[in-house]
């Protein structure tokens, strides 16, 4: 009979054959730098966690943000275990022998099976414990899962997503990584992807791709011409933190892929730090320039795109190119990312929400192919031949069709099974609500049901102008009348003045009114458009048929102070003699009374103590 306290070793002993060298045997030959390097590494791409659902959240509606935060957080969940009993083994297992020339023969398609990592791994002849790799290993195997979400968002079933981000996970990304970092048949080429432009990101980018075609566009992306139409994300903002998180924490996922800060990996790391940031920076300035020239104006969510293109086009290539070669590739990126989401937005007319599939799957593509020309050592820009390039291009289409291959047969299992994609009430409902009882992620921003008289035994049941009623019905027994007193026929007029206009044009409204003693108003940002419906604007390279404008609305209400003067003031403030400039509406006021004494008329608008 077996005691508790023994059921761990025994579920944990080495198999037959398995290295016996003690602890402090293995651990002598470890770096301590590496190894720190490495562990660093693992924090700033798990970091990315945080970068991808910012910019996910930002890009597509509130409605959904919820749903999106916990995506990103259960494909990183699911996929840690996983890709610990089983992905891991796959992806940088198979040692089958030593050569005549004293090299590791590896398993060329498939490393083995190994749950919980309990065989071998001496024979990579690694500085650092197994451990710091593996963990290393797992944050890259969450950035491929998830990818996809993005392109998928805001239609998928949660369950659906679990299954299939699993299986990316488990076995999808680990074959492939094999291929090219486990010692398989691509590595044997030498195939050089140095921190996954394919391995990583393209496998995400063709993922998302046969997911978003599966599934379908969201409810109103085109009209029944096919004509795309801008669904705008929540929050700009919140995208644009997400992808300077993403930003940051790239410097860890191609500088630390060195797994080493010793010798020459010194000025190794160096040299791609700076290598990962100019392509970045000349992605996002060529996107602002391209878009410009257009639409006419720099495309915000393009250009945020455009950063991240950079990021993924040098990841394969980031320690072979030089600062110069760097740019090229930002600057070809940031170009074809542009062109990636119109061509498949508008031709292909799949929905992808984020633009993952055009700067995960083409700029991936793109820069681990332009490695074979722009390699300092081998390059054809350098006077290589041509067979560096010709092992790049063999690498990203077996990898492509690899991944298409089996996300094929994964995605349509799915639907044809338990269903991919939500019910459409759900969707327009917002997945929120439908797949996680969540009624708004932006609680704070909604109108409190309470604050109406409506509680939720009594939700769906009561109208509005009830609820209205019921909330004006606890008035202080000190402050009500019970006789309405008389109007004075012979009362100064009152009016009041309606100005809906341009954010920036408020202060300096605010300051004019006062200059003719208005200084009473009520302030709202509101959002609309006049019968011009706005001007002309994109979103993602798409036209916006009606643009809902950020605007200010002030309210005066004016007795001594002429309202033609209120008039004149606010028209000579607001005029630039484009479209948007506002209206202004004027009103009779019946009567005015000032809760707190009781007065009316011109009497309840003065600011007075009686």
């Amino acid at each position: 009979m077996l005691l508790p306290f023994e059921l761990p070793s025994l579920l944990f002993a080495q198999e037959p054959g398995e290295a016996t060298e003690t602890a402090a045997e293995v651990a002598a030959n470890f770096s301590s730098v590496d190894t720190l390097w490495v562990l660093f590494g693992a924090a700033l791409v798990f970091f990315m966690q945080a970068g991808f659902t910012a910019v996910e959240a930002g890009f597509t509606r509130a409605k959904n943000t919820g749903n999106i935060v916990m995506k990103n957080l259960m494909d990183f969940s699911i996929g840690t275990p996983l890709f610990w009993i089983i992905g891991f083994g796959i992806m940088f297992g198979g040692f089958l022998s030593v050569d005549a020339d004293g090299n590791n023969v590896i398993s060329s398609f498939f490393g083995w099976i190994d749950p919980m990592i309990k065989k071998d791994y001496s024979f990579r002849g690694d500085s650092f414990p197994l451990m710091a790799f593996l963990i290393f290993q797992t944050v890259f195997c969450a950035t491929a899962a998830t990818i996809v979400s993005g392109a998928m968002a805001e239609r998928t079933k949660f369950s659906a997503y679990c299954i299939y981000s699993a299986v990316i996970s488990a076995v999808i990304y680990p074959v492939s990584g094999h291929w090219a970092w486990g010692g398989g048949w691509l590595a044997e080429r030498g195939f050089h992807d140095f921190a996954g432009s394919t391995v990583v990101h393209m496998v995400g980018g063709i993922s998302a791709f046969i997911g978003a075609a599966t599934l379908g566009p969201r409810i109103g992306k085109y009209n029944k011409g096919g004509k795309p139409k801008a669904i705008l994300g929540s929050n700009l903002a919140l995208g644009a933190i997400g992808v300077f998180i993403l930003w940051f924490g790239w410097f860890g996922f191609n500088g630390a892929s060195t797994v080493s800060m010793s010798g020459d990996n010194i000025s190794l790391a160096s040299s791609i730090f700076v290598t990962t940031n100019m392509s970045a920076a000349v992605a996002a300035c060529t996107v602002m320039i391209v878009t410009w020239l257009r639409y006419g104006k720099p495309d915000v969510s393009m250009t945020l795109n455009g950063a991240l293109a950079g990021l993924v086009g040098i990841t394969a290539g980031c320690d072979a190119v030089s600062p110069a070669g760097s740019a090229i590739i930002g600057m070809i990126c940031g170009i074809a990312v542009v062109f990636a989401v119109e061509f498949i937005d508008k031709v292909l007319k799949v929905d992808d929400p984020v633009g993952a599939v055009a700067v995960h799957g083409v700029c991936g593509a793109i820069g681990t192919l332009l490695v074979g020309i722009l390699a300092l050592d081998g390059g054809l820009a350098y006077g290589g031949e041509i067979n560096l390039l010709l092992t790049q291009v063999i690498g990203v289409v077996a990898v492509a069709a690899w991944v298409t291959v089996t996300m094929l047969i994964i995605f349509n299992v799915i639907r044809l099974t338990i269903g991919l994609r939500v019910p459409a009430t759900e969707e327009i409902e917002g997945l929120d609500i439908t797949e996680h009882g969540l009624a708004s992620s932006y609680a704070d921003f909604t109108i409190n049901d309470q604050l109406l008289g409506v509680t939720a035994h009594d939700e769906g049941k009561v109208p509005v102008s009830q609820a209205i009623t019921v909330a004006k019905k606890t008035v202080p027994a000190s402050t009500a009348t019970t006789t309405p007193k008389p109007v004075n026929p012979n009362r100064p007029k009152i009016s009041k003045v309606t100005m809906i206009f341009r954010q920036s044009k408020f202060e300096e409204l605010k300051k004019a009114l006062g200059d003719i003693e208005v200084t009473g108003m009520t302030v709202t940002q509101v959002m609309g458009c006049g019968m011009q419906k706005g001007s002309s604007e994109y979103y993602r390279g798409v036209p916006i048929d009606i643009q809902l404008l950020p605007k200010v609305r002030v309210e005066v209400v004016v007795c001594k102070v002429p309202v033609d003067l209120v008039v004149e003031t606010a028209k000579k403030v607001l005029y630039t003699g484009n479209i948007g400039d506002g209206k202004i509406f004027v009103y009779d006021v019946e009567n005015v009374v000032k809760v707190r004494t009781g007065e009316e008329g011109y009497d309840a608008l003065q600011d007075t103590k009686s």
